[in-house]
């Protein structure tokens, strides 16, 4: 039987790219979205038609602990419960740092952090029950070693995102893996507008391979943290970023 995975945030982007490499593998997707509705239900065509698996398409705001349990309630329901959760979902609101205030901190903290917290809490009892599971925190360079006070907020909420996949990692052993995957400057279409060119070149330039990442290389890390050959990796956390060198 196809396993079952749920990846929130996933109507574009990052997203979509581990949506569309997984279904291509025969996983059963969930898509979850919050304002990209036609996005998400274009995606979720594809899915079916192309690749023949099942597929929804969800809006649930991951922050809101009853939207997150109505959501994989309806999942239980129609899909019979999730067995990989992969946590994309994430807000960003960079801005001058003297125009920063606590509630755009809060709402990223509650969209990055409680979120993956909601979804990861809510998914385990399936995966508890079956003795198998896997969760991929889709953390950020940001919150490691690369820095912008423009968006301090999001830094300090994928920093907090790696610290919740250890905790999560030794509460839910043996039975459930816990990974966090920290992309660098990955060549989304959200990543690369209201930049300038010369500030893209100066930190295309700090990549040792010399180039953005694509969305579909991480989906092809994905697949592999979730799959079988990866059932030693647990409680870890991996960049992708090209080598990169970090930032200010």
């Amino acid at each position: 039987m196809a396993k079952t995975v749920l990846i929130t945030g996933s109507a574009q982007g990052i997203g979509r790219a581990i949506a569309m490499e997984l279904a291509q593998d025969g996983y059963n997707i969930v898509i979850n979205y919050l304002t990209s509705r036609d996005k998400a239900l274009r995606l979720q065509k594809q899915l079916t038609s192309e690749f023949g698996i099942e597929c929804l398409a969800i809006k649930a705001d991951v922050s809101k602990e009853e939207e997150v349990d109505r959501m994989v309630s309806e999942i239980e329901e129609k899909l019979g419960g999730i067995d990989i959760l992969i946590n994309n979902a994430a807000v960003d609101m960079p801005n001058l740092f003297n125009l920063k205030n606590a509630e755009e901190f809060r709402r990223v903290l509650d969209v990055n952090v409680v979120g993956a917290y909601n979804c990861a809490r809510r998914v385990s009892r399936h995966m508890l029950d079956n003795e198998y599971g896997r969760i991929i925190n889709i953390s950020s360079t940001n919150g490691i070693n690369t820095y912008f006070p423009m968006c301090f907020d999001y830094d300090a909420s994928k920093a907090a995102l790696l610290s919740l996949t250890h905790n999560l990692a030794m509460q839910y052993a043996p039975y459930i893996n816990v990974n966090a995957i920290a992309p660098g400057f990955i060549g989304t279409e959200k990543e690369l507008e209201g930049y300038d060119e010369q500030f893209l070149q100066e930190e295309c330039e700090k990549i040792l391979v010399g180039r953005y990442g694509k969305p579909e290389e991480v989906a092809h890390l994905v697949a592999f943290l979730i799959s079988d050959q990866a059932a030693y990796i647990n409680n870890t956390i991996i960049r992708i970023d090209g080598g990169q060198k970090g930032s200010c």
